[in-house]
């Protein structure tokens, strides 16, 4: 197992986030990545325990045509400040991936400068691909080449050059060494070279252990790709489109479709493709402008949470905003934000509410992340699921119709399973629980354990005196003063106490992650089930 096993991702496009300006003119530093500091305990409240972010590196416009691999861009900070960002995000528990952009570069890259100025003669006219001295462009450069997307000024990378590989993989060294980075999201990654992909690899495997590389694939056979030799993980665009098709056409055959053939592209088996699950980023428009109806985002969610895959939210989407695309511009999809534009947003907005109740019960649950997939139900309106281990399952089951469903759904060996988002608790009859889900809306339901009261009962005094005893403050912690009182009974097998002693030792463990909001209190305390709450302590 490792880390991105279990993440939660974040995504953040920081030049837009930052509201740093259109145009790089080199000049003179602006720290503007400080300003994302506060954004590492909003990523933890709301269940992230992983952050994609770029484009960072030196460049002259959005960031994908880059000019110094090595450099920060100078409109967000210097070297120092990126090195300090990870290292409070690794205080926090979570992990951080950057963009590597690694097909082409932009024309003020060292290299095409030499071939612009020394043209044959230069050390690297090799570089690139195709390139002609007897061409000309727009620049009026007196030669031509291989550019990415038609567009000049992206120069396109000879990968096969042993010089340029060897240069790649030591900016991958490089930014280990500087940054201690955990992963690379590789742009582009669909017209890579499949051998350049296979040095990056094995560079990744020496520098660090469980270091990630995830690259941006739109369609194809996505295990050519995800394997032992190139890449872990890709951008799930196929169930991206089906997530938001699927509901907007009230057709969730659709998905269903979608997620059996992915599942048999990784040999039906739950490691056999790790995919990195979004419902939006900084290339497509805002899954919230998507929508037909709003209220579909609930759904939605709940499936990008729970199907076979990584999930990931797109800075923004969980406070409901919008995004089109508008001009051929993608500026609109990375917009700049203040978080205090949206203060206790997990208190006071329903989706953010949602998407960090999502997060955390993602991360509670090892089903989620290990689990097998089973389709239980299936209409154009109703889908059910299960995601099973040997020692683990969850039941998930959603509804995109605008009146409630009832559903009944084969639950294994469970006797009793709660809803994570709701609290409420249903009973199997014969193999099978009747749930009742609410118009446009899902549930997760999560067994409870079946460990008879004296084994519980033995769990639960260990688990106290393990856990206070690795905290420095034992003592219990303030309960927030608008915490609801339902609930507040113990079940009969355990004394109050216990169950105290347990809330203040997942606090404790809590702390230790980064800072505690009042919301996640209220989360603990809320929890009056003493084996859930032992699971929890299991869990840091």
């Amino acid at each position: 197992m490792a880390w991105y096993d279990e993440a939660v991702f974040y995504h953040i496009y920081p030049l837009g986030l930052t509201n740093a300006p259109k145009e790089n003119n080199y000049g003179e530093v602006e720290h503007r990545l400080h300003s994302l500091l506060p954004w590492i305990s909003h990523i933890k409240e709301i269940g992230c325990n992983a952050l994609y972010i770029g484009p960072l590196f030196e460049s002259v416009g959005h960031g994908y045509e880059t000019t110094d691999y090595k450099k920060l861009d100078s409109r967000l900070g210097n070297n120092k400040d990126l090195t300090d960002f990870v290292t409070e995000c690794h205080k926090a528990g979570i992990k951080v991936i950057l963009d590597g952009v690694f097909n082409h570069t932009g024309r003020d890259f060292f290299a095409f400068k030499d071939l612009k100025e020394n043209r044959e003669n230069s050390p690297y006219k090799d570089w690139y691909c195709n390139v002609n001295f007897s061409g000309n462009n727009e620049y009026n450069d007196g030669f031509s080449y291989e550019n990415w997307g038609g567009y000049n000024l992206l120069v396109k990378l000879n990968q096969k050059n042993p010089a340029v590989r060897d240069y790649i993989c030591d900016v991958i060294r490089f930014w280990v060494s500087e940054y201690d980075i955990d992963g690379i999201r590789l742009d582009a990654a669909d017209v890579l070279d499949f051998e350049y992909m296979s040095a990056l690899r094995q560079t990744a495997n020496e520098v660090k252990p469980d270091f990630w590389l995830m690259g941006e694939v739109i369609h194809g056979d996505y295990s050519r790709w995800v394997n032992e030799g190139t890449l872990h993980s890709v951008t799930n665009y196929q169930l991206h489109k089906a997530l938001y098709s699927g509901h907007n056409d009230h057709n969730y055959f659709e998905i269903a479709h979608t997620v059996k053939r992915l599942y048999e592209m990784g040999g039906n088996k739950p490691n056999g493709l790790k995919l990195y699950n979004f419902v939006d980023n900084h290339d497509v428009e805002r899954i919230y402008t998507k929508l037909t109806n709003k209220a579909h985002f609930a759904p939605v969610h709940v499936l990008l949470y729970t199907l076979p895959g990584i999930p990931s939210i797109y800075y923004g989407s969980e406070f409901g905003i919008e995004g089109k695309k508008e001009n051929f511009s993608d500026a609109s999809l990375r917009p700049a934000l203040s978080l205090a534009d949206f203060k206790d947003a997990v208190n006071t907005n329903s989706f953010t509410r949602l998407i960090a109740a999502l997060g955390h019960t993602r991360q509670k649950s090892k089903a989620l992340s290990y689990g097998d997939y089973k389709e239980l139900v299936l209409t154009n309106r109703q889908y059910a699921f299960s995601r099973n281990t040997a020692d683990d399952c969850a039941i998930v089951t959603v509804n995109n119709d605008d009146n409630p469903c009832t559903l009944t759904v084969a639950c294994g060996n469970g006797s009793t399973f709660t809803g994570a988002l709701s609290g409420e608790k249903v009973t199997a009859n014969n193999g099978a629980i009747t749930v009742t889900v609410s118009a446009n809306s899902g549930e997760i339901w999560l067994p409870e354990t079946s460990d008879s009261t004296q084994e519980a009962d033995r769990s639960v005094e260990l688990n106290i005196a393990d856990a206070i005893a690795d905290t420095e403050s034992p003592a219990p912690y303030p309960i927030p003063e608008d915490l609801p009182q339902q609930n507040q009974s113990c079940n009969a097998d355990f004394e109050k106490g216990k169950i105290a002693g347990l809330q203040a030792a997942v606090i404790a463990r809590m702390e230790k992650n980064g800072p505690v909001t009042d919301q996640m209190k209220r989360d603990v305390y809320n929890n009056q089930h003493c084996d859930s709450l032992i699971n929890w302590i299991k869990s840091f």
